[in-house]
């Protein structure tokens, strides 16, 4: 029997694991699988063992693993294989597959736009777009946030665009927020995160502090959260990983 798992990466507020569930159940919804569950990586439960034992205790013979990360570092390319690694051993008798994160797809320039023009009436030739990941030390997240931004710039027209990050790549999100404030009237800080956590509440932490020091007007939009382009987004992953032949060998 069938079943899917999906990691999604976990944090200690409350309300942003439930923004998590609540996303992915929507999306469980749409898919033609007996058994699935949803697990997190760290910070909430259930872990990634406790929801791959749960699938074999409801039947699975296979389990479709899918990562619910916007960009695949590390977590996606080495901490969720090890714990299956670790999981196979245990039990040889399950076959595992695993998807891939989201990824660059081309519809996220047009949800991205959506959450842009929901805060802002226009975008001047005076206007900052800062495109913000979480970051990683994989070089591949920071070229896939840039190419995001690429698109969006393409897509929209935005006069002038970059990507930034909270943690482990450069430029920082702060950096290059302090670097705008000689050139542009107007910032607009565009969160590539999926819901609600310590990370976009550090982020209001650092405008709040910049805003005291400058006459710029920084503007916040909101994270990705639940929308139609992104659940359609996962439903792809979803059945490339229901689509693979080969059984992954971690």
């Amino acid at each position: 029997m069938n079943a899917l798992l999906f990691v999604c990466h976990g944090t200690r507020l409350q309300k942003g694991r439930i923004e998590a569930e609540e996303f992915v159940k929507q999306c469980m919804a749409s898919v033609d699988v007996p058994i699935k569950e949803v697990c997190f990586l760290e910070l909430a439960a259930p872990s990634i063992p406790q929801g791959f034992i749960t699938c074999i205790q409801k039947g699975a013979t296979s389990i479709y693993v899918v990562p619910v990360f916007l960009l695949t570092a590390n977590h996606v390319k080495i901490d969720i294989p090890k714990e299956l690694r670790q999981l196979q051993i245990q039990y040889p008798q399950i076959e595992v597959k695993y998807g891939r994160a989201f990824g660059v797809h081309e519809a996220t320039s047009h949800l991205l736009w959506e959450k842009i023009t929901k805060r802002v009436s226009s975008v001047s030739k005076n206007s900052h777009l800062l495109l913000v990941g979480r970051g990683s030390r994989d070089r591949d997240v920071k070229r896939d946030l840039e190419k995001i931004a690429f698109n969006l710039q393409q897509h929209y027209g935005i006069p002038s665009i970059q990507a930034c990050f909270l943690t482990g790549s450069s430029p920082s999100f702060e950096e290059v927020l302090w670097n705008s404030k000689q050139t542009y009237d107007q910032v607009i800080v565009v969160p590539y995160l999926l819901f609600s956590g310590l990370l976009i509440n550090g982020m209001k932490l650092t405008i709040k502090r910049y805003v005291e020091h400058s006459q710029q007007e920084i503007i916040l939009c909101e994270t990705l959260g639940f929308h139609p382009i992104l659940k359609e987004v996962l439903l792809t992953r979803i059945n490339e990983t229901l689509q693979t032949k080969e059984f992954a060998i971690f």
